[in-house]
Parts: structure tokens; sequence; C-alpha cells
């Protein structure tokens, strides 16, 4: 039962991760896009857990989810629309 459950994990975050990955790409909203990339990014970091890789699981988590998802928001932040100007 448990290595049912764990081949289901195994199968359903990378579609998911891909389905993110597609939706970072396609948003023309900067913000939604970066919201996309943290949200891969943290599922990322999920497979790395489930793939008992606690150590990489952590290192992606806070630097690529939270970190660079800072760094993002803070640049698109200090920038102005192409509508506004």
């Amino acid at each position: 039962m448990t290595e049912m459950l764990t081949n289901l994990v195994h199968i359903v975050i990378p579609i998911v991760l891909i389905i993110a990955s597609i939706f970072a790409v396609i948003l023309r909203d900067l913000i939604a896009a970066t919201i996309a990339v943290a949200a891969m990014s943290l599922l990322l970091s999920l497979e790395f857990y489930i793939l008992q890789a606690p150590d990489v699981a952590i290192a992606q988590a806070g630097v690529g989810a939270c970190l660079t998802t800072a760094i993002f928001i803070i640049a698109i932040r200090a920038t102005k629309r192409e509508e506004d100007i």
C-alpha cells in the first residue's frame, strides 16, 4: 500500500511541476508568473524530500522558493509597467 502511494506521488508531483512551469511561461502578468515559479520550486523541493535528499530539499525551498521569489517580486515592483508610461 505504501509503495503504491509513493509511486503515485512520484507520478503526480512531476506532472503538476510541469503544469506549473507551463503556467510560468504562459502567464503575461509577471507577479503571477513569479508565483508559478515559486510553486514549481516548492514542488521540486517536495520531490527532493521524497527522494530522501532533505538537505537539497531545504536548500531548494529556501533559496529557490523563498529568496528568489522575494528578489523577483522586489524587482518587478521597482519597475514601471509599459502601459503606465
